[in-house]
């Protein structure tokens, strides 16, 4: 794909990833996704955001065969998939400098062996100009990584954010004009890789708040012209207040553990709880983490294994707990051979989560009338918490 104007000397740059399915060995991509760099000519200077991923540098160069000049290459974040390309960039372009947060050059340096000539730290609200055009560097630390920055193009408007405001999708569109679409697509980003840091991100959005910003491009899917949409989505995400809705992660052998989950899916809805429940032997754990997002309760569904909780159930346990979502109750059920310690085991894996445990139910074998019982009294006490709380 070629390089695409934006606006009047800005342009969009990169690949288009139609067919990568796994991101960092670990977060599942439906949609595949995009690595977005932005080159922006100035009357005096030319400067270049972000790169590509590696396996998509032969791409970007072909698009910087007709760039006579760089003068800065600005390094918004380190992580390669932004940054990966920087080196083979300076090649071409030996004169550049290469502009970071004096955290992101340690990282840069480690990560890509760049050499120290090259670099120029720059501090929190420093400008570039580029002759008519001016670029300013606004610190943004733990979105996601501690070395994070964005650059904003004052006299366009556009916020050049790199993973802030990202979502995972390959589309020929270089605009966003399918909401409902990107919306789901930007809340799964959100979950997956910015929610153990939301109420980092709630302060970075205030930061941002008194800049006039028009126009946003990330550096993962595409560009919102309409600033507003990603922004109040964002707003509505870093409170992080839990809903009315119970999250049900489970994994069943026998079916035991299954019909236990089924009766208590059933037993809430009748009860005016949503619910939303993930067989951990197939789910997309991005679908899981999204949920997580809203879920004022989480009850774990796993049978007994050498007495402990399933290694499924307890990767969602690790998962929950990575991610810090603002659920407030815990539960667990399932079934059981012979006894152990499941739900001190599970409750050991979530120090992250300031959750009040309600009373687990477990039954030996197959549920009899007694548990399904049980499972009923969980339902209404899981109901009545929500309900106190004004969980809607």
């Amino acid at each position: 794909m070629k390089a695409r104007k934006i606006k009047e000397g800005v342009y969009w740059m990169g690949s288009v990833d139609w067919d990568r399915r796994l991101f960092d060995a670990l977060i599942p991509l439906p949609d595949g996704t995009s690595y977005n760099a932005y080159l922006i000519k100035g009357s005096e200077k030319t400067a270049l955001i972000d790169t590509v991923d590696p396996p998509m540098a032969k791409e970007f160069m072909a698009q910087l065969e007709g760039v006579k000049n760089i003068d800065y290459i600005i390094s918004n974040h380190a992580e390669q998939d932004h940054s990966g390309t920087i080196m083979q960039v300076l090649e071409k372009y030996p004169n550049a400098k290469l502009i970071s947060t004096p955290k992101a050059k340690g990282l840069l340096k480690d990560l890509l062996d760049i050499p120290e000539n090259f670099f120029v730290s720059i501090e929190d609200g420093e400008t570039l100009s580029l002759g008519d055009k001016t670029l300013k560097f606004i610190f943004i630390p733990w979105v996601h990584w501690p070395e994070t920055m964005v650059t904003f193009l004052e006299e366009d408007k556009i916020l050049f954010s790199c993973d802030f405001f990202g979502s995972h999708i390959a589309s020929s569109g270089l605009f966003v004009t399918d909401h409902g679409r990107v919306y789901e697509a930007a809340k799964r980003y959100f979950a997956e890789i910015m929610m153990p840091f939301r109420s980092i991100i709630k302060k970075n959005m205030e930061k941002l708040a008194p800049y006039d910003i028009e126009m946003i491009a990330p550096g993962h899917g595409q560009i919102f012209s309409d600033s507003g949409f990603i922004l109040d989505a964002y707003k509505k995400w870093t409170e992080g207040t839990p809903r009315n809705t119970v999250v049900i992660p489970y994994v069943s052998m026998h079916e035991s553990t299954r019909l236990m989950v089924e009766h208590l899916v059933a037993a809430l809805v009748d009860k005016g709880v949503r619910v939303e429940q993930f067989n951990l032997a197939v789910t997309d754990i991005g679908k899981l983490a999204m949920a997580l997002m809203d879920a004022a309760t989480i009850v774990v569904g796993t049978p007994t294994i050498l007495s402990g909780p399933h290694p499924y159930a307890a990767y969602a346990a690790f998962l929950a707990n990575a991610l810090r979502p603002n659920t407030k109750f815990l539960s667990v059920v399932g079934s059981y051979g012979w006894g152990g310690k499941t739900v001190d085991t599970l409750a050991g894996m979530i120090p992250n989560l300031k959750v009040e445990v309600i009373d687990p139910v477990l039954c030996k074998g197959v549920p009899t009338a007694s548990v399904v019982n049980a499972l009923d009294d969980l339902a209404g006490a899981i109901a009545r918490k929500h309900k106190e709380n004004d969980y809607t």
